[in-house]
């Protein structure tokens, strides 16, 4: 199970798993190192608080196993991908997804993209845009610099909560993604 840095700030929110429920999704039957290997991180970056607990809530709903961090903008992400500061003595294996805002104090979504893909360890981390911004010029320049799905958030609470528990159903639990020191 992973665990914050002991010396992370308030800002960065950490939810272990909650083990309500089996997954309503049919997975293959795999051994217990396999599973226990691949239940990592979701790593969500969102400055609101209002949508940060409802993709907090939506995850939780959709019974994962993975642990959830928020952290508050793109530069406490950064840090907490580059191992800097407050994280810089986390654990060695990377999120199995990161939920990524763009717009953001500090560092947007797009900077923290941009610095992931140039990053021969952080490449191929799948990122997920999960988003306000209809802005066609965030949209291509979030498929240009790399971005594995581009999400706009649903005005309509109820849409938005099911959307979430689809991705996080789909990156933390279905998608298979090779080694990410690749």
């Amino acid at each position: 199970m992973h665990t914050p840095h002991p010396s992370a700030r308030i800002s960065a929110t950490y939810f272990p798993a909650i083990a309500r429920a089996a997954p309503p999704i049919d997975l293959p039957s795999r051994g217990t190192a396999d599973v226990k290997k691949d239940i990592r991180t979701i790593l969500l970056v969102e400055d609101s608080s209002a949508d940060a607990e409802l993709t907090l809530d939506a995850l939780r709903d959709a019974h994962l196993v993975n642990p959830v961090l928020h952290v508050e903008d793109g530069a406490e992400a950064l840090d907490y991908l580059l191992r800097r500061g407050e994280f810089a003595g986390r654990d060695d294996e990377e999120p199995a997804v990161v939920l990524l805002d763009i717009k953001m104090p500090r560092v947007d979504g797009l900077e923290v993209l941009r610095t992931m893909r140039a990053t021969a360890g952080l490449k191929r981390i799948p990122v997920v845009m999960l988003t306000s911004s209809r802005e066609e010029r965030d949209l291509a320049s979030s498929w240009d610099l790399g971005v594995n799905a581009y999400v706009v958030k649903p005005v309509d609470a109820r849409q938005f909560f099911e959307a979430v528990q689809t991705l996080g159903q789909f990156w933390a639990v279905l998608n298979e993604s090779p080694d990410v020191a690749g």
